[in-house]
């Protein structure tokens, strides 16, 4: 494409957020960027029931949950080679040997823009164009920060 956005990889994003109207805003600001939103949901057995079915390129979720934590989705994911950007107000300690990075809240719709970007470019081996305010990424084999 000689002009615009490239065409993305991680076109199938799952929403793991327990805040309603973070939940749907994300959801439709996502979609009007052109993802698909496989599923906005509020609890992590719900997300971990869907990750045997695939189709899932990048789950944005939240730490703390309803009784249930956003932390076990993103244990899961990694084991299914889905990269997790936890976006969160705290990140858990163990966050680089399980997500591929943290976004804090809270945070703009141009920084979760950028940040998506900045995850897809982290994992294609490039170094992202710009990191957005409160994003923090960790290397792809989870031994620690990468930016």
């Amino acid at each position: 494409m000689l002009f615009g956005r490239n065409e993305s990889r991680l076109k199938n994003l799952l929403i793991v957020e327990d805040e309603p109207l973070i939940a749907f805003d994300n959801e439709h600001f996502l979609e009007t960027l052109g993802y698909a939103v496989v599923a906005t949901l509020d609890n992590a057995p719900e997300a971990l029931a869907l990750l045997p079915a695939g189709g899932i390129d990048l789950i944005l979720a939240d730490v703390r949950l309803n009784e249930s934590s956003g932390r076990d989705v993103a244990v899961a994911a990694r084991q299914a080679g889905i990269p997790v950007l936890f976006v969160t107000a705290t990140c858990p300690v163990d966050a680089p040997k399980i997500a591929i990075g943290c976004l804090a809240k809270p945070y703009t719709q141009k920084e979760l823009r950028q940040a998506i970007e900045a995850v897809e470019a982290h994992l294609d081996g490039a170094k992202p164009r710009r990191l957005p305010r409160g994003l923090t990424l960790y290397d792809i084999d989870g031994a620690g920060s990468a930016g």
